[in-house]
């Protein structure tokens, strides 16, 4: 579940021209939980971007359920402005599994092998081409191309399709207007907020991904604030309503710019 709310989280900020960089720190709670610390690296310059991730999970969910993942997505950012994808890499903990992932691109940012292992036992599989495929993007890369665009034009209504090497779904992102968003004990970033929404549409496939079912059936809300000194806008708040476990909330604890 983890795994996309932070590609979702992370590329909000790689953007912005004034900016080479930007690190934020987030604070996940799920139900009663404090569940997770996770951790975000941005970093952009005229022709390439690339986001790092890391997140833990904390306190009982840490006794119960210990897990680490590390996250990354590079690529170039083309003549005409559109992102693409040419490098994912996926690595996780748990107390009894190591697993990897990697995806293979070609040189038009169409994944072509899928490499994997678990415990260190690998296996490389090549992706049927599929037509349909055609024209799709990357979950992280559909967020940076919603960040450029909202960079532009403040604004969240936006439809692109994925392929993950495995499933096409489209993600659908509304705009919902302004809110006032008040500091708390979690986080110390308050004001005028921009509000958004998310859906996955599953294009008629199946799975058992906790986050598909969860935001096919109802929406992820998030607020976006401006850092006061660079402008650059962040996302602050994320907010589900209903998981199996209770309400889902993520709160930026720290925001860092780097110039």
């Amino acid at each position: 579940m983890f795994k996309k709310i932070l590609f979702f989280l992370l590329l909000f900020g790689t953007q912005a021209a004034q900016a080479a960089g930007i690190k934020h720190d987030f604070i996940v709670h799920i139900g009663p939980f404090d569940a997770s610390r996770t951790s975000f690296e941005y970093d952009l310059d005229a022709g390439h971007y690339k986001a790092q991730s890391v997140v833990q999970t904390n306190g009982f969910f840490d006794v119960i359920y210990p897990f680490t993942a590390h996250y990354l997505t590079s690529g170039r950012i083309k003549p005409g402005g559109e992102l693409q994808t040419e490098v994912y890499k996926y690595a996780s903990q748990t107390r009894t599994n190591r697993r990897t992932k990697e995806l293979i691109y070609n040189s038009d940012g169409v994944p072509v092998y899928r490499l994997s292992s678990k415990n260190d036992k690998s296996k490389k599989v090549e992706i049927t081409h599929d037509p349909k495929n055609a024209g799709t993007t990357d979950l992280q890369t559909v967020f940076a191309e919603m960040a450029k665009q909202y960079n532009e034009t403040r604004f969240c209504d936006s439809r692109m399709e994925v392929f993950d090497g495995k499933r096409r779904f489209a993600v659908i992102f509304k705009d919902e207007g302004d809110e006032l968003l008040s500091a708390d004990k979690y986080s110390p970033f308050g004001g005028k907020a921009h509000k958004c929404s998310l859906y996955i549409d599953k294009l008629d496939n199946t799975g058992d991904d906790l986050l598909w079912q969860i935001s096919s059936d109802r929406p992820i809300y998030f607020w976006i604030l401006e850092e006061p000194s660079s402008k650059l806008p962040f996302i602050s708040r994320i907010h589900i309503d209903s998981t199996p476990l209770g309400e889902l909330n993520v709160y930026a604890a720290n925001i860092t710019v780097r110039k």
